[in-house]
């Protein structure tokens, strides 16, 4: 059966949240979600703006590498989000849309998803979403772009991506409403927000870590040119995650332009 194409009336009834999603726009075809949010951050009250589409002919994920998902087989999504103020720090952005897709998950399904840092989704140790946060300057202010990619009806094949994947349907033996599950993510990423904003990190982290499998794990860093080797101690919404490497340092890497070797 082909899936029902994502429509912005269906996203948006009912959707009542505050900033993320005050509008949508659904797609086709796009060569990137990511990009059409860039070249709308210039236009009027665009914050919280949602772009979806059924295919992307050059989604991206980090360090350049592509999303690859079958047409109308996922969620393929970016949110907008000015910040004139500087109250969204990126490493908060990062942990905090992993974890709205974790949650939303948890809501709509009865799967319990994982958390790999710095932006992998995981069910059953296999990834099911990753996430990728873009920031820019865009005088007189900055902004931020948060693309999402979530598995629903398939995964691609292993030999086509960097680590095993999985989707919605392997594991509920159906296909979900992918609309209900982008309204949860949206209602999940809103709150997240929302906090962040008035600074209220504690929930956050303590939320992150409870889904987070890499606790007082070894593993294996490269972040700017540089390799790091040690164990997890935390993973902070502001500092990155805090590693005690091999030598008895204790460095924070953050997220953007990190990338784990070996777990």
């Amino acid at each position: 059966m082909t899936p029902q194409p994502l429509a912005s009336a269906e996203i948006l009834r009912g959707l009542n949240t505050q900033r993320v999603g005050r509008s949508a726009l659904c797609f086709g075809e796009v060569g990137s979600t990511n990009d059409i949010a860039w070249d709308s951050a210039m236009q009027s009250d665009t914050d919280g703006l949602v772009i979806l589409a059924e295919f992307q002919r050059a989604g991206r994920g980090r360090h350049g590498k592509r999303w690859i998902s079958a047409p109308a087989a996922g969620v393929l999504m970016s949110v907008l989000l000015l910040d004139p103020d500087n109250k969204l720090p990126h490493e908060a952005l990062t942990i905090a849309a992993g974890l709205a897709v974790a949650q939303a998950l948890a809501r709509v399904t009865c799967l319990e998803p994982d958390l790999k840092w710095p932006n992998d989704v995981l069910i059953s140790s296999r990834k099911i979403a990753g996430i990728i946060v873009e920031r820019q300057n865009t005088p007189p202010e900055q902004a931020f772009v948060i693309g999402l990619g979530l598995n629903i009806s398939a995964a691609p094949p292993n030999e086509a991506v960097d680590c095993p994947a999985t989707s919605l349907a392997e594991h509920l033996g159906e296909v979900p409403s992918r609309a209900e599950i982008v309204r949860a993510i949206l209602r999940q990423l809103d709150a997240q927000l929302a906090a962040i904003v008035a600074g209220k990190l504690d929930a956050l982290h303590e939320a992150w870590l409870g889904r987070c499998n890499m606790l007082h794990e070894r593993i294996t860093v490269d972040s700017r040119g540089k390799r790091y080797t040690g164990r997890v101690l935390d993973v902070d919404p502001l500092r990155g995650m805090l590693l005690a490497d091999d030598h008895g340092s204790r460095i924070y890497i953050p997220a953007a332009g990190a990338t784990i070797v070996t777990q």
